[in-house]
């Protein structure tokens, strides 16, 4: 603190200088006025030195000037001069006067100027505090704002370098912005060996700058051997996150109050964002947890149900077909079998279903779009699902402008199922499904599968794609599934570059749009000539 005193006395001396010069041409000027313009009393001069000094170095100079000005006067012009006597009554009235308007003035003058300054900091306080503010509230995280922090307290405290630490100890601290020149790598110490600490008191609010050496950082090589360090601590809710550092050349001693104000306020702000980021933190952390168990809560439900419903009929079937005792003709056997069969295909179609929805979870669905003319495609899918419609009637029309898309022929394979099992599991044995293909506006294909069923009502449009939402049934015919196919068709829709929406059908149920691009230069499909057609297998 030795530099710091040294450094107050040369600004009082510099004061004192300043104000020794002044006293001097101002007497310069009372002798020219009194002696050479004959003016009888010219000593309220001296109270443009009391002013000029009270503006520029505050009350007490201006008072130490008014009580100089007074001696001077009386020293120099009033008789008997060269001597502090005063003959006359009246020259010794005015001289009183003069002490007693010149000690007035300066202190005017020096309050008028004190609240100018104080004015003048306290609107750099606001500018700074809320530049801070801005940038704390208009980036993702407190960190992401610390790089134009450290600039921003720089500039303010007339600072050579600022940087931020983070760590639970002020040992433990690295870097994490720092205002000084590029290159240095993030990550390093940020507390050097000594510093000076501001300490901040609960009880009165008083703040005081503190000098550390701390042995366990002796090894720091110095921030910058020419300047002080200060450190302010970064702390919220009693939790220490770091803090702010900075240098400051020796010559010009420690942060002022309002600087220490704004770096406080800047530590308390950075503080409570950093501890709104950690809160952040554990909320997303914990609703992640929470969204995960409802999922392997709904998984477990529904892959439960799935997996019993089969398993007890492929059971039971194949007990009858074991069964010594029971006579089993030949069509009642194939009945059996054919229901293992069927059963074992809805287990594969469950099990496909969960991994691929795993696959979609995890990022490592890749799409391998050949191209392909989407009426070949869909007619193939409904071919091979014959023996799962049930006699069902599944109209297909496809417009004959309709161009070959870029698709991945597996993945929309699987897009078709899922959409016509959709259809198949909510709806009655009576109600026809309709494909349809045509040309948006915006240049793309879009494959309509639509049916006449109970549909989804409309607050539930927006959900059917949700993995595991299941819509409310009011009907018994219809089957609950396990919440998969259409979260899956989304999944595969999207890899491919495509877009996929729900609405209700004009034919009174669901219907689902699958929006698939076109090559660039597409190439007439083969079959498609004709006008358009319907048919059904």
């Amino acid at each position: 603190m030795e530099r710091f005193r040294s450094t107050s006395v040369r600004r009082v001396a510099g004061a004192v200088a300043v104000m020794v010069v002044a006293l001097a041409l101002t007497t310069l000027a009372v002798a020219v006025l009194e002696d050479r313009l004959r003016i009888p009393d010219a000593s309220a001069t001296y109270l443009l030195a009391v002013v000029a000094i009270a503006v520029v170095f505050g009350t007490p100079a201006a008072l130490a000037t008014a009580v100089g000005s007074f001696l001077l006067y009386d020293f120099l012009f009033v008789s008997p001069t060269g001597a502090f006597i005063v003959a006359n009554a009246e020259e010794l009235l005015n001289l009183l006067l003069l002490l007693a308007l010149g000690v007035v003035v300066g202190q005017l003058a020096g309050m008028q100027r004190d609240r100018a300054e104080t004015a003048v900091l306290r609107e750099r306080q606001a500018r700074t505090q809320y530049q801070v503010g801005r940038e704390l509230a208009t980036t993702m995280t407190a960190r992401a704002a610390l790089p134009a922090l450290v600039e921003i307290l720089r500039s303010e405290v007339d600072a050579t370098r600022s940087w931020v630490g983070l760590g639970p100890e002020v040992a433990q601290e690295r870097v994490v912005a720092d205002s000084g020149p590029p290159g240095r790598p993030p990550g390093r110490p940020a507390a050097p060996a000594s510093y000076e600490l501001l300490q901040r008191r609960a009880v009165d609010e008083t703040t005081a700058w503190v000098r550390v050496h701390d042995k366990r950082l002796s090894s720091s090589e110095p921030h910058d051997p020419v300047g002080v360090c200060f450190r302010i601590p970064i702390t919220a809710a009693g939790v220490p996150f770091g803090s702010v550092w900075l240098v400051r050349r020796r010559s010009i001693g420690p942060p002022g109050r309002g600087h220490t104000r704004v770096l406080a306020a800047a530590a308390d702000q950075i503080g409570q964002a950093l501890e709104r980021d950690r809160l952040a933190e554990e909320a997303t952390g914990a609703e992640i947890a929470r969204r995960s168990e409802a999922a392997k809560t709904a998984l477990l439900d529904s892959v439960s149900h799935d997996l019993r419903t089969p398993l007890a009929s492929i059971r039971a079937a194949a007990g009858s077909l074991m069964d010594p005792n029971l006579a089993i003709g030949e069509d009642a056997r194939r009945e059996r079998a054919a229901s293992i069969d069927g059963q074992a295909e809805r287990l594969n179609r469950l099990v496909t279903n969960l991994l691929d929805m795993s696959r979609i979870e995890a990022g490592d669905l890749h799409a391998r779009l050949e191209v392909f003319p989407l009426e070949d495609l869909v007619r193939a899918t409904v071919e091979r699902m014959a023996g799962q419609l049930g006699g069902r009637a599944v109209s297909i029309s496809m417009s004959p402008e309709l161009p070959p898309v870029a698709v991945d022929a597996i993945f929309m394979d699987q897009v078709v199922t899922n959409l016509l099992e959709n259809a198949i599991r909510h709806t009655p044995p009576d109600v026809s499904i309709r494909v349809l293909g045509a040309v948006t506006s915006t240049g793309t294909v879009r494959l309509r599968v639509e049916d006449g069923g109970p549909g989804v009502p409309a607050a539930a449009l927006d959900r059917v794609f949700d993995k595991f939402y299941r819509v409310p049934e009011t009907r018994e015919r219809s089957r609950r599934g396990s919440g998969l196919g259409l979260a899956v068709v989304r999944g595969f829709v999207e890899a491919m570059g495509g877009r996929v929406t729900a609405r209700a059908s004009d034919l009174g149920g669901l219907a689902v749009d699958v929006e698939l691009q076109v090559v660039s230069t597409p190439t007439p499909p083969a079959g498609h000539d004709a006008p358009r057609r319907e048919d059904a297998p």
